[in-house]
């Protein structure tokens, strides 16, 4: 089996309808795909009418987390979008992203970008608008050659010139409402670096301890030294681990399917969830 637990879709900051994302992933020869957009749950319906007979579909999210200052990012799988006590929390994230967005364009246009919050919605497209879309605008002025170039402390990054703050979730009170509705966490790209600060691996530790279910060890963003730590580090914490693409269409050098989870681990997570079951193809055809 070839499983990819992590890709976006335009209902947040990838650039595949969930329709195409589907698609896409059987096309790709990837038997399970998961759907987790940042802080939405608005792909679902789309998606899942879509799923190819031979592809199953796992529904998810990836929440926006900020612990003692640093961001950090929480994937939740198979839970309940109905839930209210997450979705409330997830609705206070989202409902924050557009006045986040456009205070980050204000100070790019302090630092002598010309961009426009009409460009960034453009970009958007009605998705859930985030530093992405910003990035891609700064794409097209020509201010930086690429999206990941825009991810630095010259510009969008934690603690960058144009980074902005917006509300973001306690990552523990995260865990605690996921669980509430029956899904499974796993924390994304741990030790991305080069996205900005990381928390200690002592804070992973106090994670686990609270109910994190496992840890995204093996990512683009992970060269083998850190693969390699964060791996012993879930042994002895007795965390899951998982791989993903992090996909997102054109907007990042990653293709689906390119790293992903044994399927042993997809098993355990599908075994903890309560709140909702994958969703195995019937020849879907949405958007065709």
């Amino acid at each position: 089996m070839r499983i990819d637990l992590h890709c976006h879709s335009k209902a947040s900051d990838g650039t595949d309808t969930p329709a195409e994302l589907v698609r896409n992933a059987a096309a790709a020869g990837l038997d399970v795909v998961a759907l987790t957009d940042h802080d939405t749950t608005r792909g679902y319906a789309e998606a899942i009418a879509a799923v190819p007979a031979g592809l199953t579909l796992v529904t998810g999210a990836e929440l926006s987390c900020r612990l003692d200052g640093v961001g950090l990012h929480m994937l939740a799988y198979l839970f309940d979008p109905e839930e209210p006590d997450l979705l409330r929390e997830r609705e206070l994230v989202r409902d924050d992203r557009v006045p986040r967005a456009q205070a980050v364009i204000g100070r790019l246009r302090e630092l002598g970008v010309p961009i426009t919050w009409e460009q960034v919605a453009r970009i958007a497209a009605g998705g859930s608008v985030g530093r992405p879309h910003i990035a891609t605008a700064m794409v097209e002025l020509g201010v930086v050659p690429t999206v990941s170039d825009a991810f630095t402390t010259e510009w969008l990054a934690d603690g960058g010139r144009a980074h902005i703050q917006k509300h973001e979730s306690d990552p523990f009170e995260a865990i605690r409402l996921v669980k509430a509705a029956g899904g499974v966490t796993v924390f994304a790209h741990p030790a991305a670096a080069k996205r900005g600060r990381t928390v200690p691996e002592s804070a992973i530790a106090e994670l686990a301890a609270a109910g994190l279910d496992g840890i995204e060890v093996d990512h683009m963003d992970h060269d083998t030294a850190t693969r390699t730590r964060l791996r012993d580090l879930a042994g002895e914490l007795g965390l899951l681990t998982t791989g993903s693409s992090d996909y997102h269409g054109s907007r990042k050098a990653c293709e689906l399917g390119e790293i992903t989870t044994d399927p042993e681990i997809y098993g355990e997570i599908t075994r903890r969830a309560t709140g909702a079951f994958p969703v195995p193809g019937a020849g879907g055809n949405a958007g065709t």
